[in-house]
């Protein structure tokens, strides 16, 4: 071992034994397709081309956030793994991809062989949910840039589907029910807001109880991101799926849009589904309660994942989705009209919340078919943990 590197403040044989310690979970995540051996430069993945007369590869990568600051502050790390899988697989099946591989990327201010066996326990673990393999990653010791204890997790994802049957949304026609998948709490989105509301408005520690939950704020905030994968692949063999969207950074009103095409709007109603208790929570705690437009365009509200579906397929769809632990919910309908999602809630106080496409913003409006101000606070489309 360079024994000047050490005095730097980076441990090769930490990293070494850390690596010796990962071998079991990668292992566990290996699929047929997957080659080469633990170890090597890259990670091998040989496509099955009697599966696919014409292959779309689909990629995805996203990271989990300030959620990481929750994790330390609990000493727990094996949970962030799974949201790193599921920001990432969730967002690639929205195009009809079934996840193949996945790699990380860990960069910690110094190595700890526990916490980095944890760490990728967890990212297995949401690995074998999704089905696919862990096929390489990296661990990055960096001090100076992050202090001991610190770190950073991303991940990256790779998945295939039939050309022919690439989901865009383009084919999402007015009459089409939108129907939701529950969330498990907040995913791993809108944590920096989260953070503030639980630790700096209301003075709470991770190991305080959160009344609502019947849990501590450190197990209701580690909640791992749920990993839709199964269901939805198990609903594309059986039924048309037009449109999907991952509920991510951007709540419902900026990820149910992006699946929408021009003259297609989406009624949502708010009522229709169970809003985990942790969205109460975060407004009793809160100094300034969030605007209906906040709570919509940061927060999944407890629906993680969208479908669209034609009416006639409908029936089909739920009990496919039930067979396979999705528990649906019949969230809206897509009617004719501007391009955006209107979402009718106790929250507002019109009773509606609504995002356009063109204005890139949510306001609360009680005629949401008309025109008027633009109002609340813009955030940008797509994923992303902050």
């Amino acid at each position: 071992m360079s024994e000047a590197y050490r005095k730097a403040g980076v441990d090769i044989a930490a990293a070494d034994r850390s690596v010796a310690r990962m071998k079991r979970h990668v292992e566990s995540t290996r699929r047929p397709e997957v080659w080469g051996a633990f170890g090597g430069f890259g990670g091998g993945f040989a496509l099955d081309m009697a599966r696919y007369k014409e292959p779309v590869l689909v990629s995805g990568t996203d990271g989990v956030g300030t959620k990481l600051l929750v994790a330390r502050a609990v000493g727990r790390h094996d949970t962030v793994g799974i949201d790193c899988v599921a920001m990432c697989v969730n967002d690639i099946v929205v195009h009809g991809a079934e996840p193949l591989f996945f790699l990380d990327y860990l960069a910690v201010g110094r190595v700890d062989p526990d916490q980095v066996e944890a760490v990728v326990s967890g990212v297995a673990a949401g690995c074998r949910e999704a089905g696919c393999a862990l096929i390489g990653g990296e661990t990055a010791e960096m001090p100076g840039m992050y202090a001991p204890g610190d770190y950073d997790l991303a991940g990256f994802a790779v998945g295939a589907v039939e050309r022919a049957r690439f989901v865009d949304g383009s084919r999402v026609r007015p009459g089409d029910v939108v129907i939701g998948l529950p969330s498990a709490g907040l995913h791993s989105n809108g944590f920096s807001l989260a953070r503030k509301i639980v630790f700096e408005d209301a003075g709470l520690s991770v190991g305080d109880d959160l009344p609502e939950c019947g849990a501590t704020v450190g197990e209701v905030l580690l909640a791992p991101t749920r990993i839709y994968v199964r269901a939805i692949l198990a609903l594309l063999e059986r039924v048309d799926v037009r449109g999907m969207a991952h509920i991510t950074g951007g709540g419902l009103l900026d990820n149910v849009i992006r699946t929408l095409p021009e003259g297609c709007r989406a009624v949502l109603d708010a009522t229709a589904w169970e809003e985990p208790p942790v969205f109460a929570a975060l407004r009793r705690l809160s100094v300034e309660p969030p605007t209906a437009e906040d709570l919509y365009q940061t927060w999944n509200m407890g629906i993680g994942f969208v479908c669209m579906i034609a009416p006639e397929d409908v029936d089909r769809a739920m009990a496919v989705l039930k067979e396979n632990g999705g528990r649906p919910v019949q969230v809206g309908r897509v009617e004719a009209g501007e391009r955006s999602v209107v979402i009718r809630t106790p929250h507002a106080a019109s009773g509606v919340v609504m995002r356009r496409a063109e204005t890139g913003v949510a306001v609360d409006k009680s005629d949401e078919a008309s025109g008027g101000g633009p109002g609340g606070a813009h955030r940008p489309e797509g994923g992303g943990g902050v």
